[in-house]
């Protein structure tokens, strides 16, 4: 892109992987795709670490993967603000770099970037501006609809995903790496990175008297130590890779997955358990059924987001697939309503396996129509959008 900015994006690392995961990638993309000069401030190199091993703890400057990576503390002298800053999920900038933009002879483009949702009243917040004088912030929202503005996408995401899940020599290599055999073709593939859960032990139970082979791939996270007690096993964690087997269930204890080594696990599953704001979306452009486990919020607003994702998602498939879908995800999301938890999480996984084949498809298309609104361009055209805006606003002073 002609004229690419230099760009400032700050994250303040909440939930250890979350906020800085999408911060990573954004970065990364508008680095690499888009030759942008990009400096991300993070305020928790110990967390970024994990996602970048590369990068050293130890220094408060480092460049990695195009990127400059920067330790957000509470000194920025002499530092020059950006053309295009982005607020990543309203971390509060500093002071002292307000005072930078201020002192900017051409005012920066301030974005902060909220949270995905797929909320109707998103899109008429989308773009709209919040003076903040002498400077203007304007909010932007990542969505599923083309009034929002899109998700984050590589471009050549979605090629590397057809590429992969055709080829079944790339695939017997990745479970090599993995260390297992590859599943034959009985056997179900499920990839579980969630939050403590209090329908884990049912549906284990389920998994593990059911008539099909469950492989479950559980990354290192929240939800370990329960897994580890399911099996009667709560020990301290330690790496590599660990199996545990009970009746028709064989769940795969992973080490910490990168972000690119995730999307080969997504791909590589046939249903995929996702948490949170990255894994979710990943677990879309993969193309298969996967089950939402939402961050959960004190005050339950959590569940209207839930809600009107489950309302957009299934609104062009059949009643049953949908009714299986909310069924599972809001077991999932600890909304069994009072009933028995193993009764419920037992009928909606039933329900589940019998509309897969509708699933899948709709999957597919649902990723496919959502690759047409990426958010990384959506973020870069709103900055020349508004570049234009205020030369024209010049021009009539």
């Amino acid at each position: 892109m002609n004229n690419s900015p230099r760009c400032d994006i700050f994250c303040n690392v909440i939930d250890n992987y979350g906020d800085v995961g999408v911060s990573w990638r954004l970065a990364r993309q508008l680095a690499n795709e888009f030759s942008c000069k990009v400096r991300l401030w993070v305020d928790d190199l110990q967390s970024f670490v994990k996602l970048c091993p590369e990068a050293d703890v130890k220094l408060t400057v480092q460049r990695n993967r195009g990127v400059e990576i920067h330790l957000w503390c509470d000194t920025f002298e002499g530092v020059c603000a950006a053309d295009f800053v982005i607020e990543a999920f309203a971390c509060n900038m500093p002071d002292v770099y307000l005072a930078a933009m201020a002192a900017r002879d051409k005012e920066p483009v301030w974005v902060n970037l909220e949270y995905l949702s797929a909320e109707a009243w998103i899109e008429g917040c989308h773009k709209l501006p919040s003076p903040k004088p002498p400077l203007t912030r304007y909010f932007f929202f990542p969505g599923f609809t083309r009034r929002t503005g899109g998700l984050l996408l590589e471009h050549d995401l979605l090629a590397r995903r057809d590429e992969f899940q055709s080829d079944t020599v790339q695939q017997a290599n990745y479970w090599k790496s993995l260390g297992i055999k590859t599943p034959d073709a009985r056997t179900l593939k499920i990839s579980m990175f969630a939050y403590e859960n209090e329908a884990l032990s049912a549906l284990f139970d389920v998994w593990v008297h059911g008539c099909q082979p469950i492989l479950c791939l559980v990354p290192e996270g929240r939800i370990l130590p329960q897994v580890l007690h399911y099996f009667g096993n709560c020990t301290g964690l330690s790496s590599g890779v660990r199996h545990y087997l009970r009746g028709n269930l064989e769940v795969v204890v992973l080490s910490f997955v990168e972000q690119e080594r995730y999307d080969e696990l997504l791909w590589a599953c046939d249903i995929n358990f996702v948490r949170g704001e990255d894994s979710c979306v990943r677990a879309q452009w993969a193309g298969k059924p996967f089950v939402w486990q939402i961050y959960p919020q004190h005050d339950a607003v959590h569940r209207d987001k839930l809600q009107a994702f489950l309302d957009l998602y299934g609104r062009r498939l059949s009643l049953p697939v949908v009714q299986a879908m909310h069924d599972l995800w809001r077991i999932w999301n600890g909304e069994s309503g009072g009933a028995n938890v193993e009764s419920s999480v037992c009928t909606a996984w039933l329900s589940t396996l019998t509309v897969r084949e509708e699933w899948n498809e709709h999957a597919t298309s649902w990723a496919l129509e959502l690759s047409k609104n990426t958010l990384a361009l959506n973020l870069l055209d709103f900055f020349q959008e508004i570049g234009r805006i205020r030369a024209f606003e010049i021009e009539e002073q």
